[in-house]
Formats: structure tokens, sequence, C-alpha cells
């Protein structure tokens, strides 16, 4: 089995030493880092995500894929030269301030990268004022907010408020999600769509860059 194969194997897997051992060592062997990338890390995170549509990870095996894909991206990612990587569009997500969770985030984080999408996760317990900045910051196409409490959800609508205000509304979409969230409550917020799950929000985010 070759290196690049070994490292999908292992960040399917979920094991962020090994994922990281190999990746070193490939790239001690002269291995060019676009192609580590992309046959190596980008394919154990896509095959995590197959296995997770199909029902056979669970929530757990997904956060320790993603851990080993970021893991090794933080020894690839400074390599790679401008234009080895091609995405599909930016994603700027992150859970609303005050709001601590991000298993069901980060699963969609995970599956948006499986998915070609350059995704910059902003973490937990973002202020809100912070998810305006970034996409502005980062000319992001897509701004993603979780809310896992009925305390923090309503962060998202000043969120918006703060897009329209910046007058980024036309060119960021707004999308929303988490235990919280409804349809009907992003509807009414203004949001451009609502993901019930993760791989209803990369569907979403496809069809909004108009990219299916």
């Amino acid at each position: 089995m070759d290196r690049a194969a070994e490292l999908k194997r292992a960040i399917s897997e979920g094991d962020e030493i090994k994922a990281d051992d190999i990746a070193a060592r490939a790239l001690e062997e002269g291995a060019a880092p676009k192609d580590l990338l992309e046959k190596g890390a980008v394919a154990g995170i896509y095959e995590a995500g197959r296995l997770w549509q199909e029902g056979t990870y669970f929530l757990p095996d997904i956060i320790l894929a993603t851990e080993a894909y970021k893991e090794v991206m933080k020894r690839i990612e400074p390599l790679l030269k401008s234009g080895d990587v091609s995405y599909k569009g930016k994603v700027v997500m992150g859970s609303v301030e005050g709001d601590a969770h991000d298993i069901g985030k980060n699963i969609v984080v995970a599956l948006l990268r499986s998915s070609s999408y350059e995704v910059v996760d902003l973490g937990v317990d973002v202020p809100l004022r912070e998810f305006v900045d970034k996409a502005r910051e980062l000319e992001a196409d897509v701004l993603g907010m979780g809310a896992y409490m009925t305390t923090t959800m309503r962060g998202m609508e000043e969120v918006i408020r703060l897009v329209d205000e910046a007058g980024l509304r036309g060119k960021v979409k707004v999308i929303v999600g988490g235990a919280a969230v409804s349809r009907d409550y992003a509807e009414s917020i203004g949001a451009d769509g609502y993901g019930d799950n993760a791989a209803e929000t990369v569907e979403l985010v496809d069809r909004l860059l108009g990219v299916v």
C-alpha cells in the first residue's frame, strides 16, 4: 500500500497519531504535498463521510476522522503552492455566541471539506460580529451558524442584521442549523437556507452556490 493509501485509511479510521506519522514519512520520502492532500487526506475524510452517510459510522467516528484530518493538514497546508487546491467555494462557520456545542458543526465541517469546500471553522462561542468580520475579511461565499440551545439561537437574527448593515447580503449566503433551530425559524429571520443535518447542509450549499 502506498503512503497516500495508508494516509487515507488512517484518516478514515480516525487514527490521528498514525495519520500524522504517515504524512511526515511521505513528505520526507519526497511525496508531493498536493498528491498527499488529494489522494490521502481529502480521500480519507471523504471516505469517513461516505461511511457516515451509509450508516456505518456514527458521530464519534466522524469526530475522530475530522481531528486526524486537521492534524495532517497542519503539516501539509504550509507546503501547498497557490493553485494546488481547487475549491467549490469558501464557507465560514461556527457556533453562535454563548453556545459551546460543536459536534453537529464539526460533522458539517467535515462533510463540506470532503465535498471540496474550503471551510474556515471559527469554533464555538463565536462573538456575533466576528461572523460578519470574518465573512468580509475572507470573502466567504457562505456564512454558516449553528445553535444548539434556544437561548443562543436568537443571536443568529442579530448576525443577519449585521450582515445586512455591512452591505454583504448580496455577496454571502447565510445558512443556519443546529438542534435548537427549525426551518420555520430560519425563514422567519431571513436566512438563505436551513440544514436539518450535515448531508442536507452540503446539498444546500451546493444549491445556493449553483455547483450542483
